[in-house]
């Protein structure tokens, strides 16, 4: 069962469960974005087809907050303040090593497509974040992150190419051992209601897996 956190005519907030792809892939393993259009199909009791917006994403591996638009209008608007940033999301990471205690990355990101993984390369577009660390623990740092872009693989690329892999990434984290689950969830984000022009904040708390429990 997914974890509704909110929902109007407009919105619909929920939590991602991890391992889930956001929308259909490749694998044609079950969706978030079916699930959600199937829970609306039959809760209002729907007819025919449901619409619902895709307005930002999460990698597969990775859980936590996120929104959908229940109308092409609330689409559209959202989409505008993931543009104009000022859609805000937030994520917290457990990442190898102690980070320094806060700083701003800034490089430029190349995905190849038929590998599936991302690399700093010039000729890529560029990617910027800051981070904060909150506490240090066992040779790893739990970080606040939040992203000025919204590029494929950002957080997981750019902490491993200054020597600060995430706990448990499969594809940029070399001493990642199998079956680990990567430690990156999202925790917040932050917009203006696509109708009412509200400010609705959502947060959750940190998972109850490690790495994450041993900062609490």
């Amino acid at each position: 069962m997914i974890n509704i956190i909110y929902e109007d005519n407009h919105l619909l907030v929920v939590e991602k469960p991890i391992n889930i792809p956001t929308q259909e892939d490749n694998t044609k393993d079950k969706d978030l974005l079916t699930m959600l259009k199937e829970y609306i199909k039959d809760k209002y009791n729907k007819p025919g087809n449901v619409y619902l917006g895709l307005v930002h994403r999460l990698d597969r591996p990775v859980g936590g907050i996120m929104v959908f638009a229940r109308t092409s209008k609330a689409a559209s608007r959202l989409s505008e303040q993931v543009r104009n940033k000022t859609f805000k999301k937030t994520y917290n990471a457990v990442v190898m090593g102690n980070i320094n205690k806060e700083g701003k990355l800034v490089d430029y990101l190349l995905k190849d497509e038929k590998k599936n993984i991302v690399k700093v390369d010039k000729n890529g577009k560029e990617a910027i974040l800051n981070f904060k660390k909150l506490n240090f623990k066992d040779n790893m740092s739990l970080v606040k992150i939040n992203l000025e872009t919204g590029r494929s693989h950002q957080i997981r690329v750019q902490m491993s190419h200054y020597g600060y892999p995430l706990f448990g990434d499969q594809k940029y984290n070399k001493t990642s051992k199998v079956g680990e689950q990567i430690a990156l969830f999202s925790k917040k984000i932050e917009f203006i209601h696509p109708t009412t022009n509200e400010k609705l904040v959502f947060e959750l708390d940190l998972p109850n897996r490690y790495p994450f429990t041993i900062f609490k």
